[in-house]
């Protein structure tokens, strides 16, 4: 498994944001559908793992 890419600070926030939405999900029950916030969480991780390779690139 690859190590995690470093993320900024409005990254780590937008994270953070999403993660407390899904515990406010979570607490109306277990059938509760989360993916939607699941793939947003991915979605910046992967445009952080794009900018670290294109910053690995200009070295």
């Amino acid at each position: 498994m690859a190590a995690e890419p470093q993320l900024t600070a409005g990254e780590v926030a937008r994270i953070a944001l999403l993660v407390g939405r899904m515990c406010k999900r979570s607490i109306a029950g277990p059938d509760v559908h989360q993916a939607d916030l699941e793939r947003r969480i991915a979605r910046i991780k992967e445009g952080a793992r794009k900018r670290a390779e294109q910053a690995a690139k200009k070295k």
